[in-house]
């Protein structure tokens, strides 16, 4: 199973030029005027990172080029979860069973909607389980966020809820969740999920 890349990369002017599809001098004046952040070699050329380039494309509506999208996917850590849960003696829980049954997986916690929103996006974990029903922003539009904001790279969502209907699971499903689990959870059932994904990630079809 593949770790995280810790590949750092860098994209002269010409390359953010070529993947956005403008001329050098478009991307060069992005970067003068303080749209697309960089900084300056000693030799006097511009360099972007890769996380500074995603941001600006994101906030200009402008569509992630292919050759990033495999950057993106191969920027996950495919052997971390994240556990989204404002109970925090049942995610507490989670991340114990996880930990007993799968001990190679590093756990993340986060209680609500904006400190998950922090966490995926500094830790890129596979992995998410994410109760639904969360303070601050709510999972319906967390999951929509992660599953279309290039930054986060698609990890396997899980979503859990005590919200057991086929509204709430179809809802949730649409909005790009990879399974449903409802509440009282089968901590099984999230075992065999995360292995599921896992042999995805080491077999891509």
């Amino acid at each position: 199973m593949g770790k995280k890349s810790e590949k750092v990369r860098i994209f002269s002017a010409l390359e953010v030029a070529k993947l956005c599809g403008v001329v050098n001098q478009t991307s060069i004046n992005w970067i003068r005027n303080g749209y697309l952040k960089a900084f300056t070699t000693p030799g006097g050329q511009y360099r972007v990172y890769i996380e500074d380039l995603l941001g600006f494309l994101k906030a200009r509506g402008i569509r992630v080029p292919p050759e990033l999208q495999q950057d993106i996917s191969s920027d996950l850590d495919w052997q971390a979860i994240m556990i989204v849960d404002d109970d925090q003696e049942l995610n507490s829980l989670i991340g114990r069973f996880i930990k007993k049954h799968l001990p190679q997986y590093s756990i993340y916690q986060a209680f609500d909607g904006f400190e998950a929103g922090t966490q995926i996006a500094e830790h890129h974990p596979g992995y998410i389980i994410m109760d639904i029903d969360l303070p601050g922003v709510n999972g319906h539009k967390l999951c929509n966020t992660i599953k279309t904001n290039p930054a986060f790279g698609k990890p396997f969502v899980i979503a859990i809820t005590g919200l057991a209907d086929e509204e709430t699971r179809t809802r949730i499903l649409a909005e790009g969740a990879d399974a449903f689990v409802p509440k009282p959870l089968d901590f099984e059932r999230l075992i065999a999920l995360i292995s599921e994904f896992s042999e995805r990630v080491e077999e891509p079809a």
